[in-house]
């Protein structure tokens, strides 16, 4: 890319039923604010600047399975968040409405699916 000046942004778009209800979900969840919305598309923005997650309207939306599983949707991408206190972070995101994922790899990770189903990580700053 040649244009990397003033006004260039980038951010991540990602399909969902409802991307007003993602949008909310995750604005919750990392303290960020809705940046945009507009019919079938809401972004959240960590700042004015970015980085920037706009949920897109998928019709036919199918959640991905976790872990992936022969013949079924799979997650082409998820987040992975840093948490200092793995159990506190875990309580937040389920009470704004994640669930936890059956199957967990890790001891210091846990992946929990967000509304729409994407999974996502916590992951543990050991560091």
């Amino acid at each position: 890319m040649k244009s990397r000046g003033e006004g260039m942004w980038w951010g991540t778009a990602i399909e969902a039923p409802d991307p007003a209800a993602l949008a909310r979900f995750y604005a919750a969840l990392l303290d960020w604010h809705i940046g945009h919305e507009e019919p079938g598309t809401s972004i959240v923005a960590a700042s004015p600047r970015g980085p920037f997650f706009v949920f897109q309207h998928a019709e036919g939306y199918r959640p991905p399975v976790w872990p992936p599983a022969e013949g079924q949707q799979r997650a082409m991408i998820h987040f992975d968040f840093q948490v200092g206190d793995l159990d506190e972070a875990v309580d937040e995101a389920v009470a704004l409405g994640a669930t936890v994922a059956r199957f967990q790899p890790q001891d210091n990770v846990r992946v929990l699916l967000d509304p729409a189903g994407h999974p996502f990580c916590l992951c543990r700053d050991d560091g």
